[in-house]
């Protein structure tokens, strides 16, 4: 390292964001993620060993995936080459892979690659990899925050462990504050500050799991707070408030939590829980989901989930998609909204949705004859006579006859059960009055 360079680092140790200064530089200090760290599990026995996969480390931000890489390499005594897919093209890609080759014919230290953001190179640049990946030449640490089965593809992905890294709980947030107001080096120990308990509380919650978002959210209230007379720094919530830029929600709609959000919005509707139905539609409109998606999910709802429990659900959500389509965004959320609320709130039957499922799947298992006596009656391959049997309902008391219409390849079939639920007790109530 030169000299210009030696002044740089000394001077990022006194200037860089809070989060960076309090990097961990060694498992001891690393908070979290005792799922895969903690002794005798899968990635700190591969630590140990030194016979290191390649990686990718998937999880949300902040949970230390470039820190994690970083102590592997210091760890496993091997060369350490940093490259984002953010800002870094194929050439320089290249360069590096050629440089980690030259690396292990001079030594036999090996290299690893860390690849920050990884789901951002195209299917190009993570071809480049498979040939130095799948020989050994370097190993690949990836990390991203979309899901890798999405993002990465499969030849490469099948070359590489998926290391899933969870959000902070809280244990591990108030380990990762303590030191950061304790530390007098690298931390704020030497600023004096006094944070009461109620904050700390809420400064964590408001963290939602990232530790970089709350240690940069504590220096900024640190910083910006003017020290009180007996010469300490008093933090209470009100600073904390007015230090938090706004979250953007987490939300990948062609990604995993695409299909997360929808799944317990779909779900909490069945579960006739109006209220979480409400916080995940509110989340993927705030998230900028297509409204038109949500309305055709809602349609299917009421046909897979309600059915005949409330026929008018079905016409509640086609209703609302037409309605959406006259009014649009912002106020289309009220549309939304009321769909979403009387959907949950309806009684629920599946009976509909089992039924033409078991009828698919009876049709495809054998082939059968229409009985001839319900035929179209101007088909000359039916006899006359067959097909003066027919018997028309109407002019039966009721509106019912007793006549065969199932074909005799499923007769004593039942496809259709209504439940006891809402307007189907109504429906199965009928249908046994009629088959007395």
């Amino acid at each position: 390292m030169d000299l210009f360079s030696m002044s740089m680092e000394n001077n990022l140790k006194k200037t860089a964001p809070l989060a960076q200064r309090m990097r961990p530089r060694n498992l001891q200090e690393f908070a979290g993620q005792e799922h895969i760290l903690a002794p005798g599990k899968y990635l700190y026995r591969v630590i140990k060993s030194k016979i290191l996969p390649s990686m990718i480390f998937y999880g949300p931000p902040g949970v230390g995936k470039t820190t994690l890489a970083e102590i592997i390499a210091d760890m496993s005594s091997k060369n350490f080459h940093r490259l984002s897919a953010v800002t870094s093209n194929l050439k320089e890609l290249r360069e590096v892979l050629e440089e980690c080759q030259r690396d292990l014919e001079l030594s036999a230290r090996g290299s690893i690659l860390f690849l920050d953001e990884i789901h951002r190179f195209n299917k190009t640049q993570q071809d480049a990899l498979l040939p130095y990946v799948e020989k050994g030449i370097v190993i690949l640490i990836g990390a991203t925050t979309e899901n890798p089965y999405f993002e990465v593809n499969k030849a490469l992905l099948s070359r590489c462990k998926i290391i899933n890294l969870k959000e902070l709980g809280k244990e591990d947030l108030i380990k990762i504050l303590n030191t950061a107001l304790e530390d007098k080096d690298r931390g704020l120990g030497r600023y004096q500050v006094e944070i009461d308990e109620s904050a700390k509380e809420f400064l964590i919650s408001r963290s939602s799991g990232d530790g970089r978002y709350l240690l940069n959210s504590l220096e900024l209230a640190v910083l910006s707070t003017d020290k009180s007379e007996d010469g300490t720094i008093k933090i209470g919530i009100d600073d904390l408030k007015n230090s938090f830029e706004d979250r953007k929600l987490s939300y990948d709609k062609q990604g995993n939590d695409h299909y997360n959000i929808i799944s317990a919005f779909i779900k909490s509707m069945r579960g006739s829980d109006p209220d979480a139905a409400l916080i995940y539609l509110a989340t993927m409109l705030e998230s900028g989901e297509d409204p038109k998606f949500i309305l055709r999910r809602m349609i299917i709802f009421a046909s897979e989930d309600i059915g005949n429990a409330n026929p008018q659900a079905l016409q509640v959500a086609v209703d609302a998609f037409r309605a959406f389509e006259i009014v649009g965004m912002p106020e289309g959320r009220l549309i939304l909204g009321h769909a979403c609320t009387y959907l949950s709130s309806s009684p629920k039957s599946n009976a509909s949705y089992l039924a033409i499922n078991k009828a698919i799947q009876a049709v495809l298992e054998k082939t059968f004859t229409i009985p001839a006596h319900i035929r179209d009656p101007r088909d000359p391959a039916t006899d006359k006579d067959l097909r003066k049997d027919y018997k028309y309902p109407h002019d039966y008391p009721g509106a019912y006859v007793d006549q065969v219409y199932m074909p005799d390849e499923f007769a004593g079939r039942k496809f259709y059960e209504p439940k006891d639920q809402g307007q189907e007790v109504i429906i199965s109530e009928y249908l046994k009055k009629l088959n007395k």
